[in-house]
């Protein structure tokens, strides 16, 4: 029990880290390397719950305080473009979250990208569990498989904070804010790629008429 309360917790602070965390499926190899003779499934259902729970968390703070707060109006109405589109094909994006759970790519921006559309989680939270449960088995799997043919000294070589790593995390990062400053409605609409150009302040004249500055 003591274990898989420490791998709930652990997962549970990976998961809420919205970038430089290290990947969940290191910490499944790990358990299972270490613990081969406790059963994966269980320790995959245990991540794989904590890691839902933190992702849900992670794209709940990005609707609350990213979306209601920091970002502007505009940007909002922006994203509410794409927010109408993904309200007509729920189950396609429950989908999505599903298959992209199986993979081993972070999803911490994928999460913080569907949080601001401000859209419900429980959908694609339910898919996203399933899918790391699946993918959490393999890899827990994989570690007891290792221990058994493995010197019981052997390390999993290689950090994860590498250059490759922390290059990825900022391009991710910068994916979202991409995401945010494209021109939805003119990508959809017109099939043109574009960004979103700022509106400019209106400001009066002397005989009361506005216009732009």
């Amino acid at each position: 029990m003591a274990t898989l309360a420490v791998l709930f917790v652990v997962v549970l602070l990976i998961n809420l880290a919205p970038a430089f965390a290290p990947p969940t499926w290191m910490a499944m190899s790990w358990v299972g390397f270490n613990v081969p003779g406790g059963n994966p499934f269980v320790f995959a259902l245990v991540a794989a719950s904590a890691a839902t729970i933190g992702r849900v968390i992670l794209a709940t703070l990005a609707r609350v305080l990213v979306r209601s707060r920091l970002i502007r109006e505009a940007d909002r109405q922006n994203i509410d473009v794409i927010k109408a589109r993904l309200k007509k094909h729920r189950t396609m994006t429950a989908g999505a979250f599903f298959f992209y759970a199986l993979s081993p790519f972070p999803s911490n921006y994928l999460f913080i990208a569907y949080g601001l559309s401000g859209l419900p989680l429980r959908a694609v939270g339910a898919a996203f569990f399933i899918g790391r449960a699946t993918s959490y088995s393999l890899w827990a799997y994989l570690g007891r498989f290792a221990a058994m043919r493995l010197d019981a000294e052997t390390q999993f070589e290689g950090g994860y904070l590498s250059g490759y790593f922390v290059v990825t995390q900022i391009a991710l990062l910068a994916l979202v804010y991409a995401l945010m400053k494209l021109d939805w409605q003119a990508l959809l609409e017109q099939r043109k790629l574009s960004w979103r150009r700022p509106v400019k302040p209106i400001e009066q004249t002397e005989h009361g008429k506005s216009t732009p500055r």
